[in-house]
């Protein structure tokens, strides 16, 4: 099975594919909550748990990891340097606990290596995250969004997308990999 992670300390999106390329599992995993997860280890624990039981309860033995890959330069503007620096240290504690857990070497996917390889194209002056969200509930007939009273997404919606996004160009990439074979 295909895992595909969008890893984020406040909301982890995470897809389970099979090799068919069907969606067994897409669900995000909320840790803004500061009283039960005060700090980055209280959160990767958490991580361990849900990881632990979408193995036991659901029986998918993962054998194929992929993750968005970290940000790799500050953007005036965007996430603050402080924030990158911790996004990183997050994506990597989580990055070895997948190694250790599933003795599965994690591959990363830029996010917009993964939009490309899914056929998706960002038209100038809109937002990413709102353009994969409208493909995925385009594409994926079981993918449901639920929203506020504002009309908003719920929060997790975004993360359960961008999984999907990097578990389908995962899954792309093992199907290229596997057909020279």
């Amino acid at each position: 099975m295909i895992l595909g992670l969008d890893i984020s300390t406040s909301i982890t999106g995470a897809t389970v594919l099979d090799y068919s390329g069907q969606v067994l599992y897409c669900e995000a995993w909320d840790l803004r909550n500061k009283r039960y997860f005060p700090d980055i280890f209280s959160k990767v624990q958490r991580f361990k748990q849900v990881m632990g039981n979408l193995y036991q309860i659901n029986k998918y033995p993962i054998d194929s990891i992929f993750i968005e890959q970290s940000l790799m330069a500050f953007r005036p503007g965007f996430s603050s340097a402080k924030t990158i620096l911790t996004l990183a240290k997050f994506n990597g504690i989580l990055s070895y606990v997948c190694q250790q857990d599933f003795g599965v070497e994690p591959q990363y996917i830029g996010a917009s290596t993964a939009r490309k390889s899914c056929g998706i194209k960002i038209p100038k002056g809109e937002k990413a995250k709102d353009v994969v969200l409208q493909y995925v509930l385009d594409n994926e007939s079981n993918f449901v969004v639920e929203y506020t009273k504002h009309g908003n997404p719920k929060p997790g919606s975004y993360d359960r997308a961008d999984s999907l996004i990097i578990a389908r160009a995962g899954y792309n990439l093992w199907k290229e990999k596997n057909s020279k074979s």
